[in-house]
């Protein structure tokens, strides 16, 4: 996944999911071999780590006759990635024209769109966390891809 904090996502909400039920022990065991899975470094691209807007979802992109302009960020590092599948998870209008623009200015690693749901695990858990629903069996089944 390019170089990730290795103690970082996607474990603490893990037991906070568990502990309100949303979250079985079977889906905790994924989510512990997953987190076990990025830390051994099995999914990473050698991508160095890039600057992110850390909340980019469509209500974060505002459309202007100039372009796109990106509102509220929670800016950090990590893998660029990261930031394209927060726009895939939420729904983004015009997403493919987004994803072909990047890929003209900073072509992504081989496999990119397989790598899609990696990155939506751990926005998924906070989701699961925050509002419940459906995010937790979302995350687990994301999670399960990669195992």
């Amino acid at each position: 996944m390019g170089h990730l904090p290795r103690r970082g996502p996607p474990g603490p909400p893990r037991p906070l999911g568990r502990d309100d039920g949303s979250l079985d022990p079977g889906d905790g065991a994924v989510l512990d071999r997953f987190a076990a899975t990025v830390a051994s470094g099995a999914l990473d691209t050698g991508d160095a780590p890039a600057r992110l807007h850390g909340d980019l979802w469509s209500g974060n992109v505002v459309w202007t006759a100039g372009g796109a302009v990106l509102i509220d960020p929670a800016a950090h590092g990590g893998h660029r990635e990261a930031d394209l599948a927060m726009l895939a998870l939420f729904g983004c209008p015009g997403l493919e024209d987004v994803l072909a623009g990047y890929e003209e200015v900073a072509p992504l690693a081989p496999g990119w769109r397989e790598r899609v749901a990696l990155h939506q695990v751990h926005p998924l858990l906070l989701h699961a966390v925050l509002f419940g629903g459906g995010y937790a069996r979302q995350a687990v089944r994301a999670a399960s891809r990669y195992l």
